[in-house]
């Protein structure tokens, strides 16, 4: 029989239905019952791919015999953390007080009926095992605490509240953690100006430069050692970095090498699919050699925008391959028929973690030729031995080919006959992928979480919509715009967001990341668009969110913006968070977006909510050199805006235009108004052209048009 999960929507929450364990979704109802029955609530938080969720739930929620402790002691709630980050937020940080440990998936928490955590855990074995307790001991365990000593309890709730409100931000995503706390700048990092307001100075952004110098791992790239996590935010933040006046000969262009090198390492590892494109969520090695095998549309969004940005920046085909294989596998894999995005395929199936994605070698020499077989392996690293549980090969690239692409022959003949071997190689190879590919297709697929999540979709549209720009491809712009189409259909109504769609249903409040996040996918398709219809819906449409973000989520007291909406259930914490996590903050997003929107439209509400953003946050990015890559790429806009360069004059040329500058520098916005089409607000409003003629502005500073390309390259170096 089915349990109360069975009505909700999440992918998540449904694999539970048929639970013995009386599971109720989070709500009133849940909560009403726990105090009724002054009975503690067991709070299970989890996700669809998560593989030790599905342990857990295979050992312990499908035995009878432990639901039958559970249902007797507890009221038991199921949370799906994709749809309530809230939830997640509030119980990740509440687990790391409690425990002095970081959480993960899936947390396990006992709340009083009101909600506080007196005790928690991540995954329990079902008999003792790891070191750790049996989760029927610890049920009965914290049954008797509860019965025995409910005074110490709520004592300690009361200091556990305290603590929790009085944090200023916090950071919940566990599995990768924000960076080490660092040192302290020495600089005074809390005292405003005497006009009220803080003196926000590049200190910080030169700190965290250096701290992830330092930690940087120049043998496989990224930071740290095992598990490794791409860490976007922080390759975008490193990626932006310019040499300064500063920079001894040895830093020069270090930071920028750093990231370069990160995304190398990463696209030849196993933590990218080499044979069907796309990420996984992270390795177990400091190599990048073995993943946790889920896929996450979060993870791929933003990756895509930087490997468009390392192409542009290098012009190395591994990096186009991984943006032409990860969008194929976005648009095969992961695009619902209307147009949405997925969220996530799982790391598991058949019951086993990455058995779709590993290889017996026999089964290779049965599907390629010999010479197709020889290549591979040694590409592979099939010639090696199994680096996958002592029996199977997951691919990576052990031995690249070389690049056709940089392969100077003149007429030497030896060069040319070398250059041939290689085409013929690089053929052979393709060869061998796609049998392999074909035969993988053949399997039984891992799991796909399909509810629409809004922000994950925005982070997606706007990695989309970059490479779209980058690479000068209509084909990967029309299924960003049919996903914000989506969006607008489905999950904006009486000019609110919602968080999530599935079957048909959207429900459940938009958070701070689902309107941050597409706001700032709106700035970068109304960049990569030069139709003026659309540009105009666009803008209009990132208004509409601007404002959104201002009334339901800004706290204009004291700066910066809430994760949850003033009308938001009113739950144990309201938190307000600064730093990253496997997602951007959303504040240092939404400071970024207004910032952008305001310069554009000469909007001084969106610039000042951004600026008391980064003034709330300013505390946090002089004491801690780490974590807040986002907020930083806001604070380095707010000392130095971005410019803005619009296009005016015949279609066919300003799209010329605008495909040369769209790789030129991130850190600008570019806007092409072709003649014949109005302008979509007054403030953008320019002449018709003959040729094209373009502005280009900082700030409230502008120069006068310029109508020769190189001219204007020039300007743009000089300011």
């Amino acid at each position: 029989m089915s349990n109360r999960l069975a009505t909700e929507t999440s992918p998540y929450l449904l694999q539970h239905a048929d639970n013995p364990v009386d599971w109720h979704p989070w709500g009133e109802e849940a909560l009403t019952l726990a105090r009724t029955l002054d009975r503690p609530i067991l709070l299970s938080i989890g996700y669809s791919a998560c593989h030790w969720c599905h342990v857990m739930a295979h050992e312990s929620f499908e035995d009878t015999g432990v639901a039958a402790v559970m249902n007797a002691l507890f009221v038991c709630i199921k949370v799906d953390r994709e749809e309530r980050p809230d939830l997640d937020q509030i119980y990740q940080s509440a687990h790391q007080m409690l425990t002095d440990r970081h959480g993960g998936w899936p947390l396990t928490m006992f709340l009083t009926p009101d909600g506080v955590p007196f005790h928690g855990g991540t995954y329990f074995p079902k008999s003792p095992r790891y070191g750790l307790p049996g989760f029927t001991d610890i049920c009965e365990r914290i049954d008797a605490i509860w019965r025995t000593r409910r005074g110490d309890i709520l004592a300690q709730n009361r200091d556990l509240l305290g603590a929790l409100r009085h944090q200023s931000v916090t950071t919940t995503d566990s599995e990768q953690g924000s960076p080490a706390p660092g040192r302290h700048s020495g600089q005074d990092a809390g005292r405003p100006s005497q006009n009220g307001s803080r003196t926000l100075s590049a200190a910080p952004i030169a700190a965290t430069r250096a701290m992830l110098l330092g930690g940087f791992d120049r043998d496989f790239g990224g930071f740290g050692g095992a598990p490794k996590f791409p860490h976007p935010t922080d390759l975008a933040f490193l990626l932006r970095q310019k040499v300064g006046a500063s920079d001894t000969a040895a830093d020069a262009g270090l930071p920028r090498e750093a990231a370069l090198f990160t995304l190398r390492r990463m696209a030849e590892g196993g933590i990218y699919d080499q044979l069907g494109g796309g990420f996984c969520r992270y390795s177990v090695d400091e190599r990048w050699e073995i993943p946790h095998f889920e896929k996450m549309l979060y993870d791929n969004g933003p990756l895509l925008g930087l490997y468009a940005d390392a192409w542009q920046m290098t012009g190395e085909p591994l990096f186009a391959r991984v943006v032409e294989q990860t969008v194929g596998w976005l648009l095969r894999e992961m695009t619902s028929p209307a147009g949405a995005f997925y969220s996530a395929l799982d790391a598991d199936s058949e019951g086993e973690e990455g058995k779709f994605y590993v290889w017996d070698r026999a089964e290779v020499a049965t599907l390629l030729t010999a010479q197709e077989s020889a290549l591979a392996g040694r590409h592979w690293g099939l010639d090696r031995p199994p680096n996958f549980e002592n029996s199977h090969w997951h691919l990576k690239v052990a031995r690249p080919l070389p690049d056709q692409a940089k392969t100077d022959v003149g007429s030497n003949p030896d060069a040319i006959a070398d250059a041939i071997a290689d085409v013929t190689a690089a053929a052979l190879l393709e060869s061998a992928r796609a049998k392999l590919f074909a035969a993988r297709a053949k399997r039984i697929r891992p799991g796909c979480d399909d509810k629409i999540l809004t922000s994950w979709n925005a982070l997606m549209i706007e990695g989309l919509a970059h490479a779209a720009r980058i690479f000068d491809r209509a084909d990967w712009l029309a299924p960003a715009q049919r996903a914000l189409a989506f969006i607008q259909a489905t999950l904006w109504r009486d000019g609110r967001l919602l968080a999530t769609s599935k079957d048909g249903k959207a429900h459940l409040n938009a958070y701070l990341d689902d309107y941050a996040y597409l706001l700032a996918a709106l700035l970068e398709l109304m960049q990569a668009d030069c139709r003026c219809d659309d540009l105009a819906d666009n803008l209009a449409f990132a208004r509409k969110i601007a404002d959104a973000l201002l009334e339901h989520f800004e706290d204009p007291a004291d700066g910066g913006f809430y994760f949850t909406s003033h009308d938001h259930e009113k739950l144990i914490l309201r938190p307000k968070t600064g730093f990253d996590s496997a997602l951007p903050a959303g504040n240092g997003v939404a400071a970024i977006s207004l910032q952008r929107l305001g310069h554009l439209l000469g909007e001084v509400r969106y610039l000042d909510a951004a600026r008391r953003t980064l003034e709330h946050f300013w505390p946090q990015m002089q004491q801690r050199t780490g974590g807040s890559a986002t907020l930083l790429i806001a604070l380095e806009e707010a000392l130095t805006p971005p410019d803005i360069v619009i296009l005016r004059g015949p279609l066919v040329d300003v799209r010329h235009w605008q495909q040369r500058l769209a790789g030129i520098d991130g850190a600008r916005l570019l806007l092409t108004l072709p003649n014949g089409s109005p302008a979509p607000h007054p403030a953008l409003a320019r002449p018709e052209c003959d040729a094209v003629n373009a502005w280009v502005c900082r700030g409230v500073s502008c120069h006068t048009p310029v109508a020769d390309f190189d001219e204007l390259l020039r300007v743009l170096r000089q300011i």
